[in-house]
């Protein structure tokens, strides 16, 4: 089987050894990938089960019908990387996300920061703003061939981000002006790793103060300074390398 057959996600990937391909995932399979009777494509649950498979017949633009070759279930990396990303505007946030799900982020917080400029406040904008994170997430996923889907949380506090702090066996704030560089922590081998990405305008003192006391390290990535859209992927990287994660 080909490491770049595509992925598509199924609610549950069968025991049998042949099962249909339908619904958006089937359409976008026949109809805009354009499979054909002995190409290859892997569905994936999104928690970390897969299967290879073999298209048998195509029906029409709607679906296919698959032959399964291998089955298989994959552990979540460890550390688990959990990547509290304060909110930021436009589209920006939703690039943060894609990339920190292509670097194999697990777990996504939406922080409400308070030099964020977007609020995300309660009600349907807010739900609508989340709901794109998620879509984002789930299509990097497909995207980067993952059989794991990050889970997008609702939108926490620092209050909450603190009391998440506390539970994980390490959190990792991210300051350019930081004296430490983030390859001198002792980071975990297993357990939660909270990353905290701070917003365009930095994390105030008093955030700082609140996610130190709960435990938190501050860390440098290098010597230039990241958008806040592109630091917490960098760091994701570097954590890849730096523990058991990518080896």
């Amino acid at each position: 089987m080909s490491d770049t057959a595509p992925v598509f996600l199924v609610d549950t990937v069968p025991s049998g050894t042949t099962t249909v391909l339908d619904g958006t995932e089937g359409r976008h399979a026949a109809a805009v990938r354009r499979l054909q009777p002995g190409e290859e494509l892997v569905i994936a649950d999104g928690h970390g089960t897969a299967a290879a498979c073999v298209v048998e017949t195509v029906q029409g633009k709607e679906s296919l019908t698959l032959r399964l070759v291998r089955r298989w279930t994959e552990p979540q990396p460890q550390p688990r990387i959990v990547l509290a990303q304060a909110l930021i505007k436009g589209d920006r946030g939703e690039l943060a996300v894609e990339l920190a799900t292509e670097t194999g982020v697990d777990v996504i917080v939406p922080w409400r920061a308070g030099r964020s400029i977007v609020k995300w406040e309660d009600g349907p904008r807010g739900a609508k703003a989340l709901a794109r994170w998620r879509s984002t997430a789930r299509e990097a996923a497909k995207q980067s061939r993952r059989t794991w889907i990050p889970d997008v949380t609702e939108p926490a506090t620092t209050r909450q981000l603190a009391e998440l702090a506390r539970k994980s066996a390490a959190t990792v704030i991210l300051d350019a002006a930081a004296e430490t560089g983030i390859r001198d922590l002792e980071l975990p081998a297993d357990g939660d790793l909270v990353l905290v990405v701070g917003p365009e305008g930095g994390i105030s003192e008093s955030e700082s103060d609140t996610l130190r006391t709960a435990g938190a390290q501050v860390a440098r990535l290098g010597p230039t300074v990241l958008r806040a859209s592109t630091a917490a992927a960098a760091a994701i990287a570097t954590l890849g390398v730096l523990t058991p994660r990518w080896r």
